[in-house]
């Protein structure tokens, strides 16, 4: 009787992690849930949000065109 009951332990120790990363691998069941967990995180993009981010980004491209420009005269001074 011992070495039954042990092979059984044996079988549900090995059977619970190997179901459960069978589970959580099947796409279908989470995909509606991952789908609007997403959208909520990451909201479709919006022409105000997407301008204001090209705004954003023209603007230190900017800066960083000035800071090049001033550096490259103090060089060309020395």
């Amino acid at each position: 009787m011992g070495v039954k009951i042990e092979v059984f332990r044996m079988m549900v120790y090995l059977s619970f992690p190997v179901t459960m990363f069978w589970v959580s691998n099947q796409a279908e069941y989470f995909e509606e849930y991952i789908v609007k967990r997403k959208r909520e995180i990451f909201p479709a993009d919006e022409k105000v949000h997407r301008k204001e981010l090209e705004d954003f980004k023209e603007q230190l491209r900017v800066r960083k065109e000035k800071r090049i420009m001033k550096r490259m005269s103090m060089e060309s001074e020395n």
